[in-house]
């Protein structure tokens, strides 16, 4: 063995409530070996660290067999290598450098604010810089399907089709029949009613004994299906035989609800797989094949025609559509997608045919990495969910000695009719079965982590969940969070010459640059369709601009302070720039043959929904403020538009530190980012946000991920918790109340066991469906 571990993960068929985790947990806990074990019921996955010893792993699988589940490997699962799905963010040595630097050095709007920016430095900008080659995580393995619809207890049949092929399917069929048998030659021959009842319940009832035994043996004598093997063998001791076959039914009905309940939440989150297609159309050799889509490799070259559904996560090489991305993204507009813009899997082409390089490997693109985080963080339990665990432990067996006191002490004491009494004792039992309390916390984070993933709401575990309905102050970056995290030309001045004549020049210069700024010009002069000359020289000046010639004419584009070494500027020329500084944008002057000729502005615009999603944090009473490295002109232009508090020139140190304060001041705080460049803040807030454009978000940096960079989508992840929250104080009061209900009326003498099983069974079935409520479409801001 030599004392190396080793994890294994398994999907487990047939576990479809939290009983059925605990006795999976303990049974497996309690072999030699063993080092820990995480059991999912959401996920349907159990993962395993033991001792590396063949023969142990395979006792593990029987052991898991005996108790009535059936084991199957998932291939060793590698963990995604910490970096965004997509490339624009890169690993955490990339920091940006091509893309404002995220606030790291005050941002580029602060450099470019005194010069033109570091004289652009064209040698170091290059299209390389966006590192869309990364090849992803070829040995991941994609998420196996999702676990079958049946019973958590008995013989279980194939992992897919309807629920009467399963195993639990036949089994509730075959004992429903042979109740009705039983009532049908009761009334042929009422003498041998108490036998033929007895066989039709022992129909269902020998398997769930079986299980019982089993469970006991492995460390978990106080099971469901212990308690229902006491109950109707009671009742059959006292002569109930035609309830005790009733209840049996009964319970198998309620557990097959119960696990189609259960399915419905595995499967929404599955279903995503569903989007991508089979098949691709791969270039190579100067052909065009059709291959699985599952076979491509990070690199190759697809053509997506128009109307298909993208098979791959890449970056556009050609061509330019409207892709809908509703399917992912639940965005109804489709977007406008060209050269260098990033495809995502699953997606919709609309009327252009793209080229298109791969960026990942079907086992690691967008949809199959959404896939395994949230199973992943569906085996993280919630503070409520650890508790309400640890509750149970305790509640069932004293519902044990509850129902035994009911069933002797009354008659021992007060000389009541044993019969009478024992019924009674054998209802309770029955009422006492925690499954409807033990899933009514599981099954609510399960549903919501679903949901939230469909919409790009991705929060690790349940603990992540709960945390951030807590949240009363939110911290966000401003480039990139707030605001597109790339500028735009906002204004053109021309002093003499008309607009488009001075962005023509200034186009000139700035061809062949894959600088931000360069790229602002150069975009807007294509908008405009502005005529750019050629040049027949250009270089640097460093920290200041750049200077060719155009045409004839020699030509600067650089800072205020720049141009004005060149040519001094005119007090109406200065005051047009000072405004437009003063509404925090950088200003670049234009100098054509020793004359001051223009003024481009530029500035890092707000995202189009940023004021609607901070509208929606202050209405659910959140303190919202801004924290940026960027100069404090700029990024309080920007916080007058959405009306909020600005921090600005910080160094990373400084945001942590005021995050810090923030705690200190009794706040819960969530940091808002990009993940990268601002861990320190984001691992001091109570919950880390990471944030990104599109799929442009590192996944693995934060506690939780706004996938599609909508500023509103944090506080739909806030009043998902929220919901979440109130949806499990529901589940609670109904598993409780039902329990509480019938416990009285029991005792009392109006119900018996019929009612009993229901309130266990029914009450568990009404927990599963509240939750599944949250699978709703969760609104967006």
């Amino acid at each position: 063995m030599a004392g190396n571990i080793r994890e294994n993960r398994y999907r487990v068929e047939g576990m479809d409530c939290a009983s059925c985790a605990s006795k999976i947990d303990t049974a497996v806990r309690r072999m030699p070996g063993v080092e820990d074990v995480t059991v999912s019921v959401a996920a349907g996955t159990m993962t395993v660290k033991h001792v590396d010893d063949e023969e142990l792993a395979g006792n593990i699988v029987g052991k898991v067999g005996k108790l009535g589940y059936r084991l199957h490997p998932i291939a060793a699962h590698q963990k995604p290598p910490v970096a965004p799905i997509h490339t624009c963010l890169g690993d955490h040595d990339h920091d940006h450098s091509h893309d404002h630097d995220h606030d790291h050095d005050h941002d580029h709007d602060h450099d470019h604010d005194h010069d033109h920016g570091h004289g652009h430095d064209h040698a170091k900008h290059t299209h390389a810089d966006h590192g869309h080659d990364r090849t992803g995580n070829s040995n991941a393995v994609r998420p196996a399907p999702s676990a079958p619809v049946n019973s958590h207890a008995h013989e279980h049949g194939p992992t897919n089709g309807p629920w009467w092929r399963s195993g639990k399917g036949r089994l509730t069929i075959a004992c429903a029949l042979a109740l009705a048998a039983a009532y049908g030659l009761g009334h042929l021959v009422p003498a041998t009613e108490p036998w033929i009842f007895t066989l039709a319940m022992l129909v269902g009832l020998v398997p769930i004994a079986r299980r019982s035994f089993a469970a006991a043996t492995s460390g978990t004598p106080f099971s469901i299906e212990m308690l229902m093997t006491i109950a109707a063998v009671g009742a059959v001791f006292i002569g109930a035989t035609e309830e005790a076959a009733m209840v049996v039914l009964l319970f198998l009905i309620g557990e097959l609800l119960e696990g189609v309940a259960a399915g419905k939440a595995r499967a929404s989150i599955q279903s995503l797989t569903a989007l991508v297609p089979k098949s691709a159309y791969l270039e190579h050799d100067g052909r065009v094949d059709e291959v699985p889509a599952e076979s491509l490799a990070a690199g190759s070259v697809i053509l997506v025609r128009p109307g298909d559904r993208v098979p791959a996560d890449g970056i556009i090489l050609s061509g330019e559509s409207a892709v809908d991305e509703a399917p992912v993204t639940g965005e109804s507009t489709p977007v406008h997608k060209a050269v260098d813009d990033a495809l995502v899997a699953g997606t919709v082409n609309g009327d252009g045919a793209l080229r298109v390089r791969v960026t990942a490997a079907a086992s690691d693109n967008t949809i199959a990495r959404i896939v395994r985080l949230v199973e992943e963080a569906q085996e993280s339990k919630a503070p409520t969910e650890r508790f309400i665990d640890r509750f149970s432990r305790y509640y069932t067996p004293g519902v044990v000695a509850v129902a035994a006191l009911v069933a002797i002490l009354p008659p021992l004491l007060g000389g009541g009719d044993w019969n009478a009494w024992i019924y009674k004792g054998l209802a309770i039992l029955l009422i006492g079965c925690p499954c409807a309390l033990v899933i009514s916390t599981p099954a609510a984070i399960a549903a919501s982590l679903s949901a939230g993933a469909r919409r790009g709401l991705l929060l690790k575990g349940g603990a992540v969940l709960e945390n951030v309905g807590k949240i009363t102050a939110a911290a966000f970056d401003k480039t990139g969070t707030l605001t597109e995290g790339k500028p735009r030309v906002t204004d053109i001045v021309g002093f003499g010459r008309g607009e488009n004549e001075v962005l023509g020049l200034a186009a000139a210069l700035e061809q062949g640059s894959s600088h931000p700024l360069a790229r602002a010009i150069l975009q807007r002069a294509g908008e405009l369709k502005v005529h750019v000359a050629g040049i027949a020289t250009v270089k640097a000046i460093g920290g200041k601009g750049l200077e060719g010639i155009v045409g004839t004419a020699a030509v600067f584009l650089g800072s205020p302070q720049a141009a004005n070494d060149h040519v001094p500027m005119s007090p109406e020329q200065t005051a047009r720039i000072a405004a437009l500084n003063d509404e925090g944008k950088t200003v670049s002057v234009l100098v054509a043959d020793k004359e001051i000729v223009g003024a481009i502005a530029m500035r890092d615009e707000p995202r189009p929904d940023a004021a609607a999603g901070i509208k929606a944090l202050t209405d659910a009473g959140i303190r919202v403020v801004m924290l940026t490295g960027d100069n404090r002109r700029t990024a309080e232009a920007i916080g007058r538009q959405f009306g909020m508090e600005v921090r600005a020139e910080l160094l990373p140190e400084d945001k942590q530190r005021i995050v810090g304060e923030l705690k200190t001041s009794g706040f819960n705080v969530a940091k808002i980012g990009d993940g990268i460049n601002d861990a320190p803040a984001l691992a001091a807030a109570d919950v880390g946000i990471a944030m990104g454009g599109g799929t442009d978000v590192a996944l693995e940096t934060a506690d939780a991920a706004v996938l599609h960079g909508r500023v509103g989508d944090v506080a739909a992840m806030v009043d998902l918790s929220r919901s979440t929250m109130r949806n499990i104080f529901q589940n609670i009061a109904i598993a409780l109340g039902l329990k509480a209900v019938f416990l009285v009326t029991t005792i009392i003498g109006i119900t018996g066991l019929w009612p009993a099983i229901l309130a266990d069974t029914g009450a568990t079935v009404l927990v599963t469906m509240n939750a599944l409520r949250l699978l709703r479409p969760v609104k967006t801001a």
